[in-house]
């Protein structure tokens, strides 16, 4: 499957989500975020496909009421994805073979009421009718290529593990200093460890 059908896929899923909120909305209940702000990875796990190694994942993004509210005022908000495979080994520390970092951006524009959402290593951009489809689509990682299998030596063991995080220094420079000493601003996940 391309890149883009499984970002398409995505896109389509979270399409449903905004559409349940937003009826969930028109039915009187609220939709609120209740959740203390930060960054969970929920799952992660590669499969093994013609020798290369694809990450499935699911991040839970919960950002801040003053993150949020910058984002609509304009400010667009950048989500780091570090991946790193590693090699056991016995006695030693664990040996980092491999590593990739995704980025991305979350922009609200206000004329069109819109959520936008750019993936900054692919250029590929989506738009979306709610916040909540758009975190969606954020959190959701599909078949992305992690590392050539003929890489990895055979018998050894690997580890792959998986970290996210709001880019603070991608802020414009007033917030940014805030954003130092704010906790609402230091949102990240824990390393999140599988078995290759």
């Amino acid at each position: 499957m391309s890149a883009c059908l499984r970002w398409g896929a995505a896109v389509l899923l979270s399409l449903c989500v905004g559409l349940a909120a937003a009826d969930e909305a028109a039915t009187g209940e609220a939709v609120t975020e209740e959740a203390a702000p930060g960054v969970i990875v929920r799952e992660a796990h590669t499969d093994l496909k013609d020798d290369v190694y694809y990450l499935q994942a699911n991040i839970d993004y919960r950002f801040s009421r003053p993150a949020l509210e910058a984002m609509e005022k304009g400010v667009p908000l950048t989500v780091v994805m570090r991946i790193e495979i590693l090699r056991e080994r016995n006695y030693m520390w664990s040996q980092k073979v491999a590593s990739l970092e995704q980025r991305y951006q979350l922009s609200f524009h206000a004329l069109s009421q819109q959520y936008m959402l750019r993936n900054l290593n692919s250029g590929s951009q989506y738009t979306f009718p709610s916040f909540d489809a758009a975190r969606t689509v954020l959190g959701t990682i599909v078949d992305l290529p992690v590392i050539d299998g003929n890489l990895l030596e055979d018998g050894a063991r690997y580890t792959g593990r998986l970290m996210a995080e709001l880019d603070v220094d991608q802020l414009p420079v007033p917030l940014r200093l805030l954003a130092l000493v704010s906790g609402d601003w230091q949102l990240n996940s824990e390393w999140f460890s599988w078995p290759l």
